[in-house]
């Protein structure tokens, strides 16, 4: 019989590549999601839970009927504008459900959990690329909450022997390579899909927010990383805790930058298409680059970014928003 893995936002982007991902490995993905961001349609290789995050009778419910045997924890608002506009949705869903999924972890007994953390947490770095021992400074309540729920795990490790993997997040980019599924945020504000929506005709322009960054076009750099290597990485990271392994914080990214320059060329390459582009000043908080060190994750867990080169993340993406199109 499959070990039952509880993926919280399974009917999200990255959780229901994780799903599959865990469907293919021989395990049970049970989906847990509330259905306010996420798709119903997303969810094809498990059982489906409705719940919110927040309830934990459902939760325990869930991991008790299911004989879950570990969790992969994606059920988190990932908006940082709308975090900063309204924190107390951030720390009530983030952090507070957070904490409830914990506790019911706790009181069935589920001792290993893959939480889904971001870059978010470093801020803007003093350097780039990345180290896991950078320093924490956020700069939105998004990457607050994301880093309490890390010193949580840290703490219910020391006293309950819950033991995590917390992975920290690039720029989770493209679809999967199949095409069953792919980004379908609402609103949307992730580059990719919305150079690539300009592509289709969708919306009129991309907006390129600040041209006079110390980059070598202006724009700001980012660390793009396909969505199936992050599902990868949960699940050697979930594989790792499940043979005993320590807890653990690992970046999860390319190591090479990219910018919205960059980005935008090779949009236009891979559709064929000609994308209208505005310049636009600077966001409040955008640092000038963020880029990954990611050989702590090739180290412990034998990971490495195999398909993520900008033109297969954008060849994915495109070939995925075309089809959802027609």
């Amino acid at each position: 019989m499959a070990s039952s893995i509880l993926v919280t936002g399974g009917a999200g982007y990255i959780g229901s590549h994780a799903c599959k991902a865990l469907a293919r490995a021989g395990y049970l993905p049970v989906a847990y999601d509330d259905l306010s961001r996420g798709h119903r349609a997303a969810v094809r290789w498990g059982p489906l839970v409705e719940g919110d995050i927040a309830d934990r009778p459902r939760l325990c419910a869930a991991l008790a009927e299911h004989r879950v045997a570990a969790v992969m924890h994606f059920a988190a608002y990932a908006y940082v504008g709308e975090s900063v506009g309204n924190p107390a949705l951030y720390y009530r869903n983030n952090l507070s459900g957070s904490l409830s999924l914990l506790e019911a972890m706790r009181e069935t007994r589920v001792g290993e959990i893959v939480f889904s953390s971001t870059c978010a947490i470093y801020g803007t770095p003093d350097a780039v690329p990345i180290r896991e021992t950078a320093p924490q400074n956020p700069v939105n309540p998004y990457g607050e909450t994301k880093r309490a729920i890390e010193r949580a795990l840290h703490w219910y490790g020391q006293a309950y022997a819950i033991r995590s993997a917390s992975l920290r997040y690039f720029n989770a980019a493209g679809a999967d390579g199949e095409g069953e599924i792919g980004e379908d945020h609402e609103p949307e504000t992730h580059l990719i899909p919305l150079v690539l929506g300009a592509a289709l005709g969708r919306r009129p322009a991309i907006e390129v927010f600040g041209t006079d960054y110390p980059t070598p076009d202006g724009t700001a750099i980012r660390d793009y990383i396909h969505v199936d290597d992050l599902a990868d990485a949960h699940l050697r990271a979930l594989e790792r805790l499940r043979s005993g392994g320590a807890s653990i914080a690992l970046n999860l990214g390319s190591g090479e930058g990219h910018s919205v320059r960059e980005v935008i060329a090779a949009a236009v390459a891979v559709s064929g298409r000609k994308i209208a582009v505005r310049d636009a000043p600077r966001r409040p908080g955008d640092p000038p680059a963020l880029v990954a060190d990611p050989s702590l994750a090739a180290q412990t867990l034998g990971w490495r970014a195999s398909r993520s080169s900008l033109e297969a993340i954008i060849r994915t993406a495109f070939a995925w928003h075309n089809r959802a199109s027609t």
